[in-house]
């Protein structure tokens, strides 16, 4: 039997790139292990040039340096054209912008191949804070009250002053469509308030200014899966031992910096509700794959949604596994499966017509 060829493609044009070559080297070794996969680990780098790697990593003086192209025959090429691949399914690890926002996978559909992960329209709701919010809005779920910041609009800081005032501090400002808690900081003083969203407009053209649950406790729910056969992890928490809130540095730098509990310490019914909402905005956003949920709950028990992560980390310390080994799966079975669905979401789109005739 001839082994399945898989791209993995991580780095990116993204705050996160450091975070897309820590997961995506697990998953090349979690899939390489598995035995019927041929692995190309395709590195993207900070300048949006992509290169083949011999092994999954940093930038090397030994990468290849290649082009996806949209032929028949072939996925990519590399530029001496001495090495061309058609390759069966692409599997992205790249977060954030360029990879988790709906711009990747538009890409891989003009290339015409399966891929892993939500399609163009969930990624790109999915990495918006607001819209996310929104929907869950529909669904009955809880969020906290926020605003909205432009840099393509004058805002009123007078009127956003006195609605922070009402809300009460503290607040966070954090961008739209980022993650791994890039650009965000918590506000404490009305003083801190503009200062905090100039510096979120550094890294998106809109921030969200939301209302902080002083304390709050991080809940997480993964999900999996696709359609009606759509599975959720039980849920888990984080634990601090460093900073002010869960920002990059608890998260990927500090040693100790976090720790996740599972499951976490909430009685069955708020988990089992929290599992019901995640799987609720996966499907109002027509995700498929993988994705994974974060709430906010206060001292007195009442949870929020707060966002989804549409290519969570996938690193074996990363949340998502986490939560799933929990629950006994396997990791490299999840990603098998991961592949597997790539394959039948691109089948049925293949089914479609293109023609009126």
């Amino acid at each position: 039997m001839s082994l399945t060829k898989v791209i993995v493609l991580y780095g990116g044009v993204s705050t996160e790139h450091e975070v897309s070559v820590h997961s995506a080297q697990t998953v090349c070794q979690a899939l390489s292990a598995l035995g019927k996969y041929t692995v190309y680990p395709v590195f993207i780098s900070k300048e949006g040039y992509w290169f083949l790697q011999k092994t999954c990593g940093s930038q090397t003086k030994e990468d290849i340096a290649i082009t996806p192209v949209l032929t028949a025959g072939e996925t990519f090429r590399s530029l001496d054209g001495k090495i061309s691949v058609k390759a069966d399914v692409v599997f992205p690890v790249l977060h954030g912008t360029n990879g988790e926002d709906g711009t990747i996978q538009g890409f891989l559909e003009t290339l015409q191949i399966p891929y892993v992960g939500c399609g163009v329209l969930a990624s790109a709701l999915g990495m918006d804070k607001e819209l996310t919010k929104r929907f869950a809005q529909r669904e009955g779920i809880r969020v906290v009250p926020y605003q909205k910041i432009s840099s393509a609009v004058a805002y009123d800081k007078q009127q956003l002053e006195q609605w922070a005032n009402q809300q009460g501090y503290p607040l966070f400002v954090k961008p739209v469509r980022l993650g791994s808690s890039v650009g965000i900081q918590k506000v404490l003083t009305p003083s801190q308030l503009h200062s905090a969203i100039a510096f979120a407009l550094k890294f998106d053209t809109d921030v969200l200014v939301e209302k902080g649950i002083d304390k709050a406790r991080e809940i997480f729910c993964a999900v999996y899966g696709e359609g009606e056969n759509i599975e959720t992890s039980a849920c888990g928490e984080l634990s601090q031992s460093s900073g002010e809130f869960f920002d990059y540095n608890a998260k990927y730098v500090v040693v100790g910096g976090c720790n996740m509990q599972i499951p976490a310490a909430i009685d069955k019914k708020t988990s089992y509700q929290m599992q019901h909402d995640t799987a609720a905005i996966f499907r109002a956003l027509q995700g498929s794959g993988l994705a994974r949920a974060d709430f906010l709950m206060d001292a007195q028990g009442n949870y929020y949604f707060s966002e989804i992560n549409t290519l969570p980390g996938m690193s074996q310390t990363s949340l998502w596994p986490q939560l799933f080994e929990a629950a006994g799966k396997d990791y490299s079975l999840l990603l098998e499966g991961l592949i597997d669905i790539a394959k039948k979401v691109y089948s049925r789109k293949k089914t479609l017509r293109v023609s009126r005739l």
